[in-house]
Order: structure tokens, then C-alpha cells, then sequence
């Protein structure tokens, strides 16, 4: 930092009496200078210090002036006890007084409230108050200011306390410092930066310390010892500098926190006043002696430059370290004035007035930003340049280069001819570096830290102003002092080449032949010998590394990004793509990229293409060089043919078609053509051709013409091209089935594939006919019958079937699967059946049973499950594997049939309002059903419905014991809700009967003739006998029925025939006969009914009392010759069953058996049920139906 005087005067009075200048102030836009000057007011133009005008209004000396921070009045305070108010056009507009001499005044920021201080008051005005408001105070009040927010203000006394007032007078906080009226307060100052957090205040007092409160009276930092009388106190507008004068007799410079940087002006008497011009770097100082000099600041660039890394100084006391390339930046606080920076590698030296800094990277990461202390050279130096290595600084004065050690060992010197005007650091090995070193007298040179002997490179007659060495140490580049710069090959020494209005020089540090300069607010790249190419550019280059120009302006340096594309281009004209691709490595466009592949592969030099093409991701001349690299391995080496396949990827058709027939490949011409849809070049570039080359080429011209959107025109030219496939294809995706059919019937039968894939269009088109047109044209029969199964053509299907068994399964098998989709499960199940498909059938029949459960339709269930039963009897018969199996399931599905028949009629009497069947029969099924359900119910069977309806019948016919066994089996299951109330009444009432079943319900065995109870533990078999009872379908009545079995060697054949023979038997006449005993007399009505004895069946039913093993009846052929055929009912069920025989005890209880499912019921009731159902109650055989 340097200060220059711009202008300096001295005022004196008449009599040329020096007179004291006790304040100054600036107005806000810096342009006046408003000067307190013995007992007049003083406005001077701060340009050129010119005197605009002496203001009259005091009779005494003017101690204080402050002007309003909007530049619209200022104000001026006397010993004369009086305060005027001043417009910016030098004209008093208003005057009050205080009693005793006024001492200071300020301006609120904000507000533009006056507060003006004497010794035993102060007062505020506002331009909108008629008086002023007065406040006492206990001392001499000798400076003041407001905060920046015009909040509070601030008083600084004689007694060493500052006082913080509000806007209204009353004190907020007190600060007393610890020298009180000893170290009177001189001169105070609220820093006016915007980016502090707190108010800060500094207050300058006689005790010589300078001290930094916040507003809340907290000290920041300790004391700061002055060694002088501090008269005042101002800072710069940002508030990160201010000045202070005094006793010392000289304005000094300090940052923010008190830290000295160094004298603005020597004057000859007390500084009684300073300020700084808002905005700029103006200094102004008020001397005891009438003087009043006016500075510029000039602060000097402090900074130092390697690669990517630049240190350099801000707010003389700090050092930033700036990443230029990732904007990575440190802040190093040495709370000192730094003198000199040097940077290299990881080493960092800062130059302090008493001491160097050596810094160390934290780590060796590139872009590790933090910074450690390596070591302290403890001492003074003065030097003009100041250079860092790994293990030594070099500090340069005028001629003298030393190289001392971290330790301040003194290890070299070299003393130059002239003065040094640049140095460097050019790298080199840790502890051996080497300078490059310019001096005055034109000389370069290259000294090594470890040689005591500086080199000389080579010498000119002009002045070095910058230097710089390209990467490989064999080129120099110098600018001297007439801004020329001069690149020389070191070696030779020879100049390579000149260019002048350059200022400073950089080699690109990753390419050898290209350098830039800076000059005339211009940059200039150089590229090994081509022209210089510009651009606007502000600034010094002070580095060149790949495509980043570090740009130094003013005080801030910028890594600026520059296109390498000119000195690219510059080496394409020459055709060195090496060397061109190498500069586009530093940074150029995507263009530019894609320019240089094109060149290099036009230039035949696939390797830089590639790579070229590999950064702009062109996938598609990648392939174009990776196929011509391949055949290159194979042997070809014609450049002419690869230049033509280059010249047909860029487009340049005609050029290539010229070099294919030049090498002899007239195909790739054509199919270069062709594919390209340029049928017209194809024909002229043929001529008379092959017709086979006529022939391809109207096959090709028919696939432009398909992906062209022109159909129509496509399949006619394939047609005539004789390729009927593709004809057909797009015929088809069109849907023109007239042109298609014309075709189909000129395509001879032996062409199966075009008319197959006509077909397939047909079917496709919903145009069966047709379709089956060319099926028969074929004479595809499983085609054919595939079509009408598509089609759901199921008469024309089972035509052909009748016809061709062999497709049986084709048809009934997705036939079944139809009925299927379609609900018609029960068709389905017979379809499946008929095509052998079992599995299938059963699988239909069990989601039907299922279904019907769940939907509580129960007869639907019985039927169903009566139909899985022959099923499973079909697949016994048909599959002996499975026989037993089929078998198992066929009784449980019976049996569940049974079941789901009886519970239909139990959910119909629950579920619905009336009944149509008697109480009897009710009673019955109930019955059967609750004997059936000793174990778990089946699903959708209920327990709670079935003896509900048990107990209720039972109750309805007397049988009062069932009922209430009923009721009772019924307290253990869960009941629903609304039967509750019904059932406890009716169990109730059931207990007042007697505990008794009425005699009529008691069931018989018609074989040992024993009365079973109602509720059997045996079931539906007698106690008695164990014979099983044979249940009428409909009223579940017990009927005279007794099963039989054969001897083991007769068959059902021999039965039957001896069971029709029908042996006569001998029979009285039905008359009337008297017989006479004694004195009594007795007729007999004989009906001609033979005596049981004489019944052969009778005699087998006898059987062993009391014997708990079933004993069946086994009969004999005798037996079977005595029985009448009307008797008997025969099962005959189909194999693998056996069949079953039933003798009717009551010829006259007419029977009547179903031949379908073999239920057994009275005759009356079967002939009813027939004619309302028209069909088998049980079964759903109809009635027209053969046996």
C-alpha cells in the first residue's frame, strides 16, 4: 500500500494565522468537502481542492460539521454555544443554541435526526420538530455516532465512559473503561459494514488504546496499546479499513481489528482529523496547522501463481488460496500486513514485516485445499521478490538472489550482472529445482538451488519483462520491455518467431507447440508456426493449461475457458490430424470434434478417426472404421474402395459410385443405390444389365415401396418380381381379400406355403370360406377342421368327423371346452366324455357339484354328483389301474347324491314359507338324513336345519321321544337367531307330552319281522338282523324289499334265466271252507296263499339270533327257479360292478325301479314325479329314453 497526495492546502486567517482544523466531512456522493476552519466553515470541490466557498454564521471556532446522509443539509457546531443547519446549496436555514460550546454532532443515517453534543448536554433535532429535546450528562461529551441502523447513538466522554443512547435520550448501555477520567474518550466510530453480524464500535481513547465493543458493551479482543494520542477515528465505507491520526502527527492505515498496515501522510503537526471519501480509496487529513492534504491509496497486487493454484492477499492481512480449476477457495488469517506470497507445489510462503510463513498441503491430494504451518522463519528481510521451492525460499534484492533454508541457513547466493526483473520456478526435483531468472540488461538465465553457478540461456538487447519454458525445456518465450514477445529455441538459439503488444506469455502446459499472450486487451494462441489467432480479452495471462487461460485482472484471476478450435483447424489444413487431434485433447467443440473425425477419415488415418469419432459417440462411423480395420486385417489394402465406402457414409453418393466402378465393385454401386431408394441413379448407373440385376432391382424398388406407405404399388411389383410371399404379406396387412382370393386361385395346389399364409389371412379376415376354399385346394383335412373349430363352426366339424374319425379329439375336445366357457357345463361334461376326455369330464362335473353346493341348489348337487359317480365307474371299467380307486369314489359320490337328494327337501321346508311334503314324509327324510349324518356333515349340509325339521314333525306326529332327542341334540350346536324363539317354545312344550313315540311311525324289518326304533344306533339297518333297509326315493318309507346274493358259482346271467323260468306252483281254489270241532263250528275264507314254509326264499331268511355280524341271504338255483320274476328288481349295474337283487316280501306293494340310476320307489309316487318332471326325479332321465 502507497499513498499519493492529490492536492494539499493550508489555511490561514487574515492576519496569516495558521488555523486549526478541528473536523471535516464529505457529502454522501463524495464531490464537496465541508472543512471546520477556525471560526468560518470551509467547502472545498475534493477533485481538484479547489475553495468553493467560506461559510460566515459563528462568532467563534467551528469545532464540528456533519452532513445528513442524504446529501440534502449539513450542520456545524461552534464554541459559540450555537448549531446551523446548512442546505447542499450553502445557504443557513436554521440556528439553536446549548449553553455551553458545542463539541460534536452527527447525522442519524436513517432518519436524518441531528444529535449535537456541548459539555454538559447533547440534543436531538428532527427537521419536523419545532424545539429540541435536551439531555443532561454528567461529563464533557468529546465525540459521538449512530449505529448504522439509526437506532441507537453512541457518546464518548471525558470521563472514559461511553454512553449508548436510544433515539429518545435515555441510556441502554454503559461502558466504563478501566482508565476513566485519565483516558478520556477522543474519538469513536461505528464500523459500517453490511456483512458483520453485530454493531461493532471502536473507541479510541488518551490512555493510547483502541479498543472494539459490540453494541451490548461486550469487548471484542483485548486492548490494542497505540503508543500515541489517537485525536480520531473513521473507517472506509465497507468498513474493512479505517484510519486514525493523532499526536503522532501522521494518518495511519489499520484494518478492521485494530492490526497497523502503514503511514498515509508524515504530517508536521497533530492529526486532528481524518475521514475517508465514501466509496473510494480518498484519504483527507485536518492538521493542527491549518493543513489539510488530501490522498489516494493505491493498495499493490500481493499474489502468487503455480498450475491451478493462486495465492493471493485481501484485506492486506489475510491470504486466499484459489483453486482455479474446481473454485475451491481458503482463507489464511495471519493478522499481519502481508508483505509477499510465493506458492510451488505444496508449499506456501507468506512474508509478514518480522517473520515468513512456510505452509505444507495437509495431504498430497490435488485437490486438498487445507493448509498446515511447516515452519516459522522468525526474521526481518527486505526483498522485491519473494520465490518458494520444496525445501528452500529464494528471495531476489535487485541483483542478490539468496536460497536459504526453512531454518534461515543462508546455503547460496548469486549476484547478477543488472537488476532482476522476472523469476520462476520451472520444477524439478525436491531440493534441486530450477529458477528461470530475466534481468534488466536483456540476459537470461537458469540457476539450480544446488549450483552455486547460475547458467545463461541466451541474451538479447532488450529488457525481460516475463518469461516463461515450454513443458519440454526446449523453447523460451520472452516479452521484453517494448511489449514484443520473442520465442527462442534454447538450444540453438536461434528466434523461431516474433509477435508484437503482448504484456505477458504462457506455453501451454499440456501441449509443446502452443503458446498464449495477453496485450492491447487482446489473447493471442499460438500454435507451432501458424498464424496468431485472437480474441477480446481484459488482463494478464499468467497461465496456459490445457484449454483454461488463467487470466489475471485488476485483483481477482479467472481460469477462462477457450475453444482450441482455431489452432485445430490450422493443423487440419496441413493434414497433420496427430498433431490436430492432440490439440483438440485441451478443449474444443462438439463440432469441432466431429469436423477433425471426418477430415482424418477422408485422410484415410483410421486410428485418429476413431478416436475422434469415440468422443462424439458416432456409433455409426465407428462401425464404418471397425469393418474397414477388419478387412484391412484380412488382406485388403484398397484405399480407393474404403475412400468410397467413407464417401457413401457422408453422404457423397455419386463420388463413391464413381470410385466402387473405378475398383471394380458395381454391386455396392447398386446396393448403395437401392438402398437409398435412388431407383432412377440405379437404372442409369446399370445401363443394359443383367436381367437378373433388372430383377433385383425391382424387387428392391417393390421394398422402398412397401416402407414408403405405397402398398399397392409394392405388391404389384413383387408379384411381377415373382416373390408372392411378400405380395401376400402386405396384400394381407391391408386387407384386400379380393386381390388376395385372385391370387390364391392362380397359385397352383403345389405352392403350399403362399396359400397357407392366404389362409391364414382369411381366417384372420373372418372370410372362412374362402379359407376353407384353399384348405380343400390343399387337401389339408386337419386344417380344414382346425379352421371350423376356430370358427365355432361345430355342424361343419362334426361333418368332417363322421367322415374322418381320426379328428375326434380336434373337434369334441375344444367343442367341450366352448360349452364350457359358456355355461353349457353339463353339455361340456358329455362332450369330454364322448372325446374319451374322463379326466376332463370329471373335472367339469366336480366345479359344477362345487358350484351348486355353494349356491344351495342341493337337487342340482345330487344330480351331479350321481353323474361323477358313473363317471368314476366309466374310468373304473376303462383303466384298471385306477379301478380301485374309481371305485372308492364311486360309492362316496353315490352316497353323497343320496344325501344332497333327501337335504334338498330339509332346505326347502327351512328356507321357504310352504312345504308340498307331508308331515310323513318330512318326518322320513329327516330321519334317513339324521342316521347319515353321525359324522361330520358334508359341505353345505346343515346339522342345526336337519334335526330342527326332525323335531318338529316329530313333535307334529307324536313321536315325542324323537323330539326331544332332537331338541336335545340341538342345545349343543349354535343356532340361529331366528329359530331361537320357536325352538325353546316348542322344547318346552314337548316336555309337558309323554315321553313316547306313537306306535304307526315305528318302522319294520321286513326280513326278521322286528320292530326298530325311530332314532336307530344302527343306522338304516335293523337292530335285529343287520340287513340294510331299502328306502323309496321319494317318501323315504321303508320298503318290503330284501337284498340277495348269489352263490359264487352262478352267474347273473344263469340268475336271470332261472329267476324267468317262473316254476308253476300249486294252489288251492279260493273258496269257502267249514270245518266242524265238536260242538264249534268255523269258516275259513282259503285265498289259495301257500303256507311259508312251503316259499324256498322264506326258509333262507332265517338267520342266528342275536348275532352281531350281518348274515346275508344267499340263495341257490332252486331258490331262484321258486322266485317269480315280478318279484324280484334287479340292479344291473355295468362292470366292474356286481349286480344286485332285491325280493319283493309284498307282491302286492307295487315297486317300480329306475333302469338309469336304479332308485326304488312306490309306483304311484314314481308315475307322479314322471309326469311333473318328465323325467327320473333322481337321475333326470327322460321318460322317452330307451333302457
Amino acid at each position: 500500500m502507497r499513498a499519493v497526495a492529490t492536492w494539499i492546502d493550508k489555511v490561514h486567517d487574515r492576519d496569516k494565522v495558521e488555523q486549526c482544523i478541528y473536523d471535516l466531512a464529505f457529502r454522501p456522493d463524495g464531490s464537496q468537502l465541508i472543512v471546520a476552519a477556525g471560526n468560518r466553515v470551509l467547502v472545498y470541490d475534493t477533485a481538484d481542492g479547489t475553495l468553493i466557498q467560506p461559510l460566515k454564521g459563528h462568532k467563534d471556532t467551528v469545532y464540528c460539521v456533519a452532513y445528513a446522509k442524504d446529501g440534502k443539509r449539513f450542520a456545524s457546531g461552534s464554541a459559540d454555544k450555537s448549531i446551523i443547519i446548512w442546505t447542499s446549496k450553502l445557504e443557513g436555514i436554521l440556528k439553536y443554541t446549548h449553553n455551553d460550546s458545542i463539541q460534536c454532532v452527527a447525522y442519524n443515517p436513517v432518519t436524518h435526526q441531528l444529535a449535537s453534543c456541548s459539555s454538559g448536554d447533547f440534543g436531538l433535532w428532527s427537521p419536523e420538530q419545532k424545539s429540541v429535546s435536551k439531555h443532561k450528562v454528567s461529563s464533557k461529551i468529546t465525540c459521538c455516532g449512530w449505529t448504522n441502523d439509526g437506532q441507537y447513538l453512541a457518546l464518548g466522554m471525558m470521563n472514559g465512559v461511553v454512553s449508548i443512547r436510544n433515539k429518545s435520550g435515555e441510556e441502554k448501555v454503559k461502558i466504563e473503561r478501566p482508565g476513566g477520567s485519565l483516558s478520556p474518550i477522543w474519538s469513536i466510530a461505528w464500523n459500517p459494514s453490511k456483512d458483520e453480524h453485530n454493531d461493532i464500535l471502536a473507541v479510541a481513547d488518551w490512555g493510547q488504546r483502541l479498543s472494539f465493543y459490540q453494541l451490548s458493551g461486550k469487548q471484542i479482543g483485548k486492548d490494542r496499546q497505540l503508543n500515541f494520542d489517537p485525536c480520531c477515528v473513521s473507517f472506509f465505507s465497507k468498513g474493512e479499513y479505517m484510519v486514525m491520526g493523532g499526536s503522532d502527527k501522521q494518518a495511519s492505515l489499520y484494518t478492521k481489528d485494530g492490526v497497523r498496515l502503514g503511514t498515509i501522510g508524515e504530517q508536521s503537526s497533530w492529526v486532528w482529523t481524518c475521514r475517508v471519501k465514501p466509496d473510494s480509496n480518498y484519504v483527507v487529513l485536518g492538521c493542527q496547522d491549518g493543513t489539510i492534504a488530501f490522498f489516494q491509496l493505491i493498495f499493490s497486487t500481493v499474489h502468487g501463481l503455480y498450475k491451478d493454484r493462486y495465492a493471493y492477499r485481501e484485506s492486506m492481512t489475510d491470504v486466499i488460496v484459489q483453486h482455479l480449476i474446481t473454485e475451491q477457495k481458503v482463507r489464511i488469517k495471519c493478522r499481519e500486513l502481508v508483505k509477499k506470497i510465493a506458492i510451488y507445489r505444496s508449499r506456501l510462503a507468506i512474508q509478514l514485516p518480522e517473520k515468513i510463513l512456510i505452509y505444507e498441503l495437509h495431504s498430497d491430494d490435488s485437490s486438498d485445499m487445507h493448509y498446515r504451518v511447516k515452519e516459522k522463519i522468525c526474521k526481518r528481510f527486505e526483498c522485491n521478490l519473494l520465490v518458494v521451492c520444496s525445501q528452500h525460499i529464494i528471495l531476489c534484492q535487485e541483483k542478490r538472489l539468496q536460497c536459504l533454508s526453512f531454518t534461515a541457513i543462508r546455503e547460496k547466493e548469486w549476484l547478477m550482472e543488472s537488476l532482476i526483473r522476472y523469476i520462476k520456478v520451472i520444477g524439478g526435483p525436491s531440493g534441486r529445482e530450477g529458477l528461470l531468472v530475466g534481468l534488466k540488461n536483456g540476459a537470461i538465465l537458469k540457476i539450480f538451488v544446488d549450483n552455486p553457478f547460475a547458467i545463461t540461456l541466451l541474451k538479447q538487447n532488450t529488457s525481460v519483462r516475463c518469461l516463461d519454458m515450454s513443458t519440454s525445456r526446449s523453447k523460451l518465450a520472452v516479452v521484453d520491455e517494448h511489449n514484443t514477445c520473442l520465442v527462442y529455441d534454447i538450444h540453438t538459439k536461434e528466434l523461431l518467431f516474433q509477435e508484437p503488444n503482448a504484456n505477458s506469455v504462457a506455453w501451454n502446459t499440456q501441449c509443446e507447440d502452443m503458446l498464449c499472450f495477453s496485450g492491447s486487451g487482446y489473447l493471442n494462441i499460438k500454435a507451432s508456426n501458424f498464424p496468431v489467432h485472437q480474441q477480446k480479452l481484459q488482463g494478464f495471462v499468467v497461465g496456459y493449461n490445457g484449454s483454461k487461460i488463467f487470466c489475471l485482472h485488476v485483483y481477482s484471476m479467472a481460469a477462462v475457458e477457450v475453444p482450441q478450435s482455431a489452432p485445430m483447424y490450422q493443423y487440419l489444413e496441413r493434414r497433420m490430424f496427430q498433431e490436430a487431434y492432440q490439440i483438440a485433447c485441451l478443449g474444443v467443440t462438439d463440432n469441432d470434434w466431429r469436423d477433425l473425425a471426418t477430415e482424418a477419415l477422408e485422410g484415410l488415418d483410421f486410428h485418429t478417426a476413431k478416436k475422434a469419432f469415440i468422443r462424439v459417440r458416432d456409433l455409426r462411423y465407428l462401425e464404418l472404421i471397425n469393418s474397414i480395420e477388419e478387412r484391412k486385417k484380412r488382406g485388403e489394402s484398397n484405399n480407393q474402395l474404403f475412400l468410397a465406402d467413407v464417401y457413401a457414409y457422408q453422404g457423397k453418393f455419386h463420388e463413391a459410385a464413381k470410385l466402387y466402378r473405378k475398383t471394380g465393385h458395381d454391386s455396392r454401386a447398386l446396393s448403395m443405390y437401392t438402398d437409398l431408394r435412388m431407383f432412377d441413379y440405379a437404372k442409369d448407373f446399370l445401363g443394359s444389365a443383367d436381367p437378373k440385376d433388372t430383377k433385383l432391382l425391382m424387387k428392391k424398388q417393390a421394398d422402398w415401396a412397401k416402407n414408403s406407405k405405397e402398398p399397392r404399388a409394392a405388391a404389384d411389383m413383387y408379384l411381377t418380381a415373382g416373390e408372392h410371399m411378400k405380395a401376400i404379406e402386405i396384400i394381407g396387412e391391408h386387407g384386400w381379400m379380393d386381390m388376395l382370393i385372385d391370387l390364391a386361385r392362380k397359385l397352383d395346389k403345389a405352392e403350399r406355403e403362399p396359400l397357407s399364409r392366404c389362409a391364414v389371412f382369411f381366417k384372420k379376415f373372418n372370410h372362412h370360406g374362402y379359407a376353407a376354399e384353399i384348405y380343400n385346394k390343399m387337401g389339408d383335412l386337419k386344417a380344414l377342421v382346425q379352421l371350423h373349430v376356430d370358427a365355432r363352426h361345430w355342424d361343419e366339424a362334426f361333418s368332417l368327423v363322421e367322415k374322418h374319425s381320426q379328428f375326434r379329439d380336434d373337434v369334441y375336445v375344444p367343442y367341450a371346452q366352448w360349452l364350457a366357457e359358456h355355461d353349457r357345463f353339463e353339455e361340456a361334461q358329455r362332450a369330454f366324455h364322448q372325446a374319451g376326455r374322463q379326466a376332463e369330464a370329471v373335472r367339469v362335473l366336480e366345479q359344477l357339484t362345487h358350484n351348486a353346493v355353494v349356491e344351495s341348489r342341493f337337487n342340482d348337487a345330487s344330480y351331479y354328483y350321481w353323474m361323477l359317480s358313473m363317471q368314476c365307474l366309466d374310468i373304473a371299467r376303462d383303466n384298471t389301474e385306477k379301478k380301485e380307486e374309481m371305485l372308492k369314489k364311486f360309492h362316496s359320490f353315490q352316497h353323497l347324491a343320496e344325501l344332497y337328494h333327501v337335504y334338498h327337501s330339509v332346505h326347502r321346508y327351512m328356507s321357504e314359507p310352504f312345504s308340498s311334503n307331508m308331515p310323513e314324509i318330512l318326518f322320513n327324510i329327516s330321519r334317513f338324513l339324521f342316521h347319515n349324518l353321525s359324522r361330520d356333515a358334508p359341505l353345505g349340509i346343515s346339522k342345526v336345519d336337519t334335526l330342527y325339521a326332525l323335531a318338529k314333525q316329530s313333535k307334529l306326529l307324536g313321536a315325542y321321544k324323537v323330539a326331544r332327542h332332537a331338541f336335545e341334540k340341538l342345545q349343543g350346536l349354535k343356532i340361529p337367531s331366528r329359530y331361537q324363539d320357536s325352538m325353546e317354545l316348542s322344547c318346552l312344550t314337548v316336555r309337558s307330552k309323554p315321553y313316547r313315540d306313537s306306535e304307526d311311525l315305528i318302522p319294520m324289518c321286513y326280513r326278521c319281522s322286528t320292530n326298530n326304533p325311530l332314532l336307530n344306533n344302527q343306522g338304516n339297518s335293523c337292530i335285529n338282523c343287520r340287513q340294510p333297509f331299502i328306502y323309496s326315493a321319494s317318501s323315504y318309507e321303508v320298503l318290503p324289499l330284501v337284498e340277495f346274493y348269489l352263490e359264487e358259482d352262478i352267474s347273473d346271467e344263469e340268475a336271470v334265466s332261472l329267476i324267468d323260468l317262473e316254476v308253476p306252483r300249486v294252489q288251492t281254489n279260493s273258496s269257502w271252507q267249514e270245518t266242524s270241532s265238536g260242538e264249534a263250528q268255523c269258516l275259513r275264507m282259503d285265498d289259495g296263499i301257500e303256507d311259508p314254509e312251503d316259499d324256498p326264499f322264506t326258509a333262507k331268511l332265517s338267520f342266528e339270533q342275536g348275532g352281531r355280524a350281518f348274515v346275508p341271504v344267499l340263495v341257490n338255483r332252486g331258490v331262484l327257479r321258486s322266485m317269480s320274476r315280478r318279484d324280484v328288481l334287479i340292479k344291473r349295474w355295468p362292470r366292474p360292478l356286481s349286480w344286485q337283487y332285491y325280493r319283493s316280501l309284498l307282491p302286492d306293494v307295487s315297486i317300480t325301479m329306475c333302469p338309469s340310476c336304479f332308485q326304488m320307489f312306490h309306483s304311484e309316487d314314481y308315475e307322479l314325479l314322471v309326469l311333473q318332471h318328465n323325467c327320473c326325479p333322481y337321475c333326470r332321465r327322460p321318460i322317452d329314453e330307451p333302457s
